[in-house]
């Protein structure tokens, strides 16, 4: 099926590569994230296309069953996919991608004996690496659907066992370099699954989706190996594109929670937590009706709602936006207050809000909105609690100490909507909720925010 030129491929190429690069500088804001996907969809199916019509296939049919087989499977789940579930397809996404990379470098240690030194040494990197990326982000869809437990996972001797265990591998490595041994490749891929597992299990609460960013790096250095040995441009390129924006990511989640990555990643190794108690407080707090809600935001001059995961999982965007619609009606300016890291995901709530048809000009980063408080009459917390939590910055023993926060302590009144007093992701018990400026409206979130759209439009 070689039907195109060399000139001609690489060209194509070219341009699926630069589709890449406009797609990553589209999904940097909201307004363009759309088209931005949309572009590196394109550049994708430019590069599949170009890949068919270039390459000699000697098993076109099963290549092709294949795809279809994957596309039925993937195409219902990402359309039936819940958004308080994206984090977890995310994770899946990028497992199956560093799966893949490893056996592709698996059939070519099986297919090609005489590889130079620098063609095995890609290969082992891409066997180990892709291992570890596949099997740690199975765990972290484990954890984010809580199939298992979200809290650091820490068996005996586990940092001795994670130490030796990289040592193994690297020597593996080695091996495979120097013999190009198809045995050895196929001890090293196990490895990384069993270190890929190792990897993750330590780490809980927060942390987990700044684990699947640094997986996803990982999946794009493996990819771009595998382009350095299959001589595929487009790979090396569109490898290292993510593998430096998953980097990049990884290292701006850790800042904007205060933490370095390596706390992230051996804190709980070192006897710390990335997760705190799961006890339910019983302490007295002030509990409202949404009568009372009602009245607190009609007599409001400005409101900042601050999301969270709990309204993502009570899907209650829609109801949100059309209670903001309301206020805004009667002069009242309503802002949403957005933190780098609520929800699940780096994006999570500007993706919801945007589901909502909530305008990108009401969405204002916390740099932009802490400024915001001090005028701010009412602050509607619904559903977040972590990046609202003051213990970031009065509590060194706390597992989230040194994340920045919203500030809405600084606010006239604090309305929280919560199922109940459970602590949020971290773990640890929220001071705020406490404070006598602080009402709690206690229900699934959708319910209470119809309630309270209710009772506003009464008044």
């Amino acid at each position: 099926m070689n039907t195109l030129s060399q000139d001609t491929v690489e060209i194509l190429y070219l341009a699926a590569a630069v589709c890449f690069i406009l797609a990553l500088k589209g999904l940097s804001s909201p307004r363009s994230a759309r088209r931005g996907n949309l572009i590196g969809a394109a550049g994708a199916l430019l590069a599949l296309g170009t890949t068919f019509l270039s390459t000699d296939l000697d098993s076109i049919v099963p290549i092709l069953l294949a795809i279809a087989l994957g596309s039925a499977i993937a195409v219902p789940a990402a359309r039936r996919v819940q958004m308080t579930q994206m984090p977890q397809l995310v994770a899946l996404f990028n497992g199956v991608g560093g799966g893949a990379a490893a056996l592709v470098a698996i059939l070519e240690l099986s297919e090609n004996s005489s590889q130079s030194a620098g063609d095995l040494a890609a290969t082992s990197f891409t066997v180990l690496v892709g291992a570890v990326s596949f099997a740690g982000s199975a765990v972290t869809f484990a954890k984010l659907q809580e199939l298992m437990t979200t809290r650091p996972v820490v068996l005996p001797g586990a940092a001795p066992a994670l130490v030796v265990g990289m040592a193994v591998c690297l020597g593996l490595s080695v091996v495979v370099t120097l013999t190009g041994n198809l045995w050895m490749g196929g001890v090293l891929l196990a490895g990384g699954l069993l270190l890929g597992v190792m990897f993750v299990l330590p780490v809980g609460g927060a942390d987990v989706p700044i684990v699947i960013s640094l997986l996803n790096a990982f999946t794009g250095l493996t990819v771009a190996a595998s382009g350095f040995v299959l001589r595929n441009t487009l790979l090396l390129v569109a490898g290292t594109l993510v593998g430096a924006s998953g980097t990049i990511l990884t290292r701006l989640m850790a800042a904007a929670m205060g933490r370095s990555v390596l706390g992230v990643l051996f804190g709980a190794l070192r006897g710390g937590s990335t997760a705190g108690s799961t006890a339910v407080s019983n302490r007295p707090v002030k509990s409202v009706g949404p009568d009372d809600v009602a009245i607190l935001l009609n007599y409001a001059r400005k409101v900042v709602v601050v999301p969270g995961y709990g309204l993502a999982v009570a899907q209650a965007q829609h109801t949100l936006r059309e209670l903001a619609e309301v206020l805004q009606g009667r002069g009242i300016e309503v802002l949403y207050g957005i933190h780098p890291v609520a929800g699940r995901m780096p994006g999570h709530m500007n993706v919801l809000l945007a589901e909502a048809n909530v305008p990108y000009t009401a969405l204002k980063e916390m740099d932009e909105v802490n400024p915001e408080f001090k005028t701010t009459d009412v602050v509607l917390v619904v559903g977040a609690n972590d990046v609202v939590n003051p213990a970031a910055k009065t509590s060194p023993g706390a597992p989230i100490y040194g994340m920045p926060i919203l500030e809405v302590s600084q606010a006239q009144q604090v309305i929280f909507l919560k199922r109940s007093m459970r602590p949020g992701f971290a773990g640890i018990e929220n001071e705020l909720l406490f404070e006598p400026t602080t009402s709690l409206l206690f229900g699934d979130a959708k319910d209470s925010l119809t309630k309270v759209l209710g009772a506003v439009k009464a008044l």
